[in-house]
């Protein structure tokens, strides 16, 4: 499942895309039909993202929303017109003057209306990526986890406590500060929390730059330490994710893995003793 990283980007090339212009909506797959007839040849006015779930907004108003969350398998792809013909698996395409999108495949594609939308806010934790205020707040998040006895790893994927972390983060953060991730999250104290949460946005912010996740730090690159670099079809450096079996970067101990939070949890258990 993408990571947070993933839908801001998308929000960002939508509105590159998008943004602005009158857009013609349809449903090649027919899910989407009758709200796609309701929004073809709407301006396409704001796009947003929460974790894991995206919005595109239809309209003057901006208040005919398109609430769409990938889930497992769905899939988003970009290009230039003119657009070939859609295949029938295609739930939603957008598509003007210069260029289209296809969505495959996704958990949720559904017209909403504004109230709904916030729902869907109210029911999710502060995201890394969004701006500070208005309800994104750090400190709602520490608030769960310093009362809670669930492990800091599997908190940091409970998307009501922080929205947009996934499995890749929240080994790679851990690692990066040493963090035991079994730890209860009320062993969690306010100055570590702090420091965990300043470092997801700065690698979710990049992760949205390069449009990949890059997690070590510049003195542990291949290039710094003589090493090979990573070869993975999810790509970018890291620490831990899916290195189980191989030597930890900084002191050579095998990188362990285990089921949490119904995902593989990675972690190096001597650099990850606090």
């Amino acid at each position: 499942m993408p990571e947070g990283h993933t839908i801001h980007r998308l929000a960002q090339d939508y509105a590159t895309a998008f943004a602005g212009t009158a857009v013609h909506v349809s449903s090649p797959q027919g899910k989407f039909s009758d709200a796609a007839a309701l929004l073809t040849g709407t301006e396409l006015t704001r796009t947003e993202a929460h974790g894991k779930h995206l919005f595109l907004g239809f309209g003057a108003a901006g208040t005919d929303w398109v609430h769409i969350h990938l889930g497992l398998f769905g899939k988003v792809a970009f290009g230039e017109t003119p657009a070939p013909p859609p295949t029938d698996t295609v739930r939603l395409r957008l598509v003007n003057d210069t260029a289209y999108v296809d969505l495959r495949g996704p958990a949720t594609c559904a017209l909403i209306t504004d109230p709904e939308k916030q729902a869907v806010h109210d029911r999710l934790g502060p995201d890394p990526l969004r701006p500070p205020g208005d309800g994104n707040d750090p400190r709602t998040a520490y608030a769960r986890i310093s009362r809670s006895r669930t492990t800091i790893a599997a908190l940091l994927m409970d998307q009501k406590v922080v929205a947009g972390v996934g499995n890749v983060y929240r080994a790679e953060v851990l690692f990066r500060h040493g963090i035991d991730p079994y730890r209860p999250g009320r062993d969690i104290t306010p100055a570590e929390w702090d420091t965990i949460w300043r470092d997801l946005v700065e690698l979710m912010r990049e992760g949205v730059r390069n449009n990949r996740i890059d997690t070590v730090r510049p003195e542990h690159t291949p290039e710094a330490m003589g090493r090979p670099p990573r070869v993975d079809d999810h790509g970018g450096e890291v620490y831990v994710y899916r290195r189980a079996g191989g030597p930890c970067h900084l002191c050579g101990d095998a990188v362990r893995t285990a089921g949490l939070a119904a995902r593989n949890l990675f972690w190096c258990p001597t650099c990850q003793k606090n």
